[in-house]
């Protein structure tokens, strides 16, 4: 592994540890020539993994890309990046269990919708108002109606759970 400081090919490694929740191994390093301590990432490599958009135009996945768009959608809502950045990580692994090469832009948000519910309503809301394209008040009032059933329905699978907000829409 080369040195970033003096670009010596030699380094010994300290020590190693499992990261990005068992995804990847964080290794710590000191270069053999000028004694510098460095980190790098050993993660599997997966083929390429291509989404189609809706003009039918295809593009390489981007777990930073689909993080950025949960980030926006979870704007100024109490939600810590660690949640959302495992929220990523969460849909990547099922678009690749679902999936080696190509999957359809809709579906991702379909894997998305429903853990951002879980997260938070009002991301939830902004990030399905820009993924459905609302052009009016009557989609926003309905995709309103809609969350409230399925919390509904799930309080009923699980009464003793935590109690969900209602939303009076009329």
């Amino acid at each position: 592994m080369q040195c970033p400081k003096c670009h010596a090919q030699n380094s010994k490694v300290i020590d190693s540890r499992p990261a990005d929740n068992g995804r990847s191994i964080r290794r710590r390093r000191e270069c053999l020539e000028c004694h510098y301590r460095f980190n790098t990432y050993e993660r599997i490599e997966h083929a390429p993994l291509l989404v189609v958009k809706r003009d039918g135009t295809r593009q390489e996945f981007s777990r930073e890309k689909l993080l950025r768009g949960i980030v926006r959608a979870a704007e100024k809502r109490p939600v810590a990046h660690e949640q959302m950045a495992e929220l990523a990580a969460k849909v990547e692994e099922q678009i690749r269990d679902w999936s080696d090469h190509e999957i359809e832009s809709r579906d991702i948000g379909e894997l998305v919708m429903p853990l951002l519910m879980e997260l938070d309503e009002v991301a939830y809301i902004r990030f399905a108002s820009v993924y459905r394209e609302f052009q009016s008040k009557e989609m926003f009032l309905k995709e309103l109606e809609e969350m409230e059933a399925k919390l509904a329905a799930n309080e009923k699978d699980d009464p003793n759970g935590p109690k969900q907000m209602e939303l009076d829409v009329q």
